[in-house]
């Protein structure tokens, strides 16, 4: 992988440092971790859902977390006390950490595990100041008459 430098970035720009993070974060670490497999799926316009396959988990060993628009979750597979003798051991009980990034506005809305499947729902709030407006147009008259109240 290539790394960026984006020195050029924060010496001449303001507010996009959490861009050039998060590029680099991506460049890095996570490109090599496989387990567990995941899917990400887009329902609606401002609906997502995230899929994790977590065969042999139950929702206690679970952790979800959202701080500062990273989104973690965590499986702590507690200790099988029963004396088994495994001939071939193919479902993975291993303990794993997944994070994903978030974008401004989006927010977690739910989680559920059901079938080895953990789903967790994902919707995009934009808050009303942002989003697209009509501005009206009035005539020069009104205009003068709005600055003339105004003051």
């Amino acid at each position: 992988m290539r790394h960026f430098d984006f020195s050029p970035l924060y010496r001449s720009t303001i507010g996009f440092d959490r861009l050039a993070q998060l590029l680099d974060s991506v460049a890095g670490v996570d490109a090599e971790v496989t387990y567990p497999p995941y899917n990400i799926e887009r329902l609606g316009e401002n609906r997502y859902r995230i899929s994790m396959a977590l065969a042999g988990f139950v929702d206690d060993e679970l952790k979800i977390e959202v701080k500062e628009q990273t989104l973690t979750v965590k499986g702590e597979k507690k200790p099988d006390t029963a004396e088994r003798q495994y001939l071939h051991r193919g479902i993975a009980a291993r303990s794993f950490e997944r994070r994903f990034q978030l974008a401004d506005h989006v927010e977690v809305s739910g989680a559920a595990l059901k079938d080895g499947l953990l789903d967790i729902d994902l919707v995009r709030n934009v808050p009303e100041r942002l989003k697209p407006r009509s501005i009206p147009i009035g005539t020069s008259a009104e205009t003068r008459q709005i600055e003339a109240n105004v003051s």
